[in-house]
């Protein structure tokens, strides 16, 4: 509580004067009084609203580089480095490309749909962006880690938010040998191929192979064929979040096989290993009841 000095005007002499100066003048009695009073708003005065330094990252579409622009003028931008909150402006794929981008930094990102279905976007406004971030929502994602060698022995390495996926590369079918934690779990899958999604990728291409849609919250992945011929009807399986699958390309000089990870590509593989990797954690803004979790559910109603 603040407090302050307040003195009362006196009545006759129309002066402000303290008790010790009416005292001095013989007017003992007239003089102003000093009273201690309180403030009645001082305890409930707020703090100033606090600004966040927000970095505006945009796609190459005309229609995100127009609303950068005009964020900027509004907010202000600084460095993704300096940044409380990162703020993407495109689609689902530019958003997965921040994501990565923006890894190793402290800010989690808050994305804003200029591209056309944004599943882990939010709606665009100009408008109270400070109250919307101030107000969103986190969800925090692991993604998997990849490590495929090609028929020339090479090594590659990649990350994948939503999933990493195995396609065949030529006019015949792939056959693979999927592995899990070390055992042999199908000796021979005829497809056109097959992946591994995450809870958050579990509405991307999952989905459209008629995968499950997994809770944002659950610990396991997805494993999904892709057009399975042999086993006929063979959908896939559901894996612990902590399992390590390896797929065998079978066949690989006479069906080549490409991998593919959030959109890294690589051609001509032998086999891959993919693992969830707790070490890295990505952090998604959404707005207040438009989270992860509920377009998850939203979208097996649809």
């Amino acid at each position: 509580m603040y407090w302050r000095i307040s003195y009362r005007k006196p009545r006759r002499t129309g002066r402000w004067e303290s008790d010790e100066t009416a005292k001095r003048c013989g007017k003992a009695g007239h003089g102003r009084k000093g009273v201690i009073v309180s403030e009645p708003n001082a305890q409930h005065r707020k703090p100033a609203p606090m600004t966040l330094r927000i970095a505006f990252m945009a796609s190459s579409a005309p229609v995100a580089q127009t609303a950068r622009a005009a964020l900027i003028g509004r907010y202000g931008d600084v460095s993704p480095a300096g940044a409380d909150v990162i703020v993407a402006l495109g689609g689902d794929g530019f958003m997965l490309r921040t994501l990565h981008a923006t890894q190793e930094l402290a800010a989690p990102v808050y994305g804003m749909n200029r591209g056309t279905i944004g599943f882990l976007m939010n709606d665009y406004s100009e408008t109270d962006l400070m109250d919307r971030l101030k107000a969103a929502e986190e969800a925090v994602i692991n993604p998997l880690s990849m490590q495929a060698v090609d028929q020339s022995g090479q090594l590659h390495r990649a990350l994948a938010i939503n999933e990493v996926s195995l396609l065949r590369a030529g006019p015949q079918a792939a056959k693979l040998k999927i592995t899990v934690d070390g055992r042999v779990r199908l000796a021979e899958l005829v497809c056109d191929g097959a992946l591994l999604a995450t809870p958050a990728g579990s509405t991307a291409y999952n989905y459209s192979a008629h995968g499950p849609i997994l809770p944002i919250e659950s610990d396991v992945l997805a494993l999904t064929a892709i057009a399975a011929f042999r086993p006929r009807r063979w959908r896939g399986a559901l894996l612990p979040k902590t399992a390590e699958v390896r797929f065998d390309v079978l066949e690989a000089d006479k069906r080549p096989v490409m991998a593919d990870a959030d959109s890294i590509s690589i051609m001509e593989i032998d086999w891959v290993s993919i693992r969830s990797d707790p070490s890295i954690q990505h952090r998604i803004m959404f707005d207040p009841g438009h989270g992860l979790e509920e377009r998850l559910i939203s979208e097996q109603f649809t």
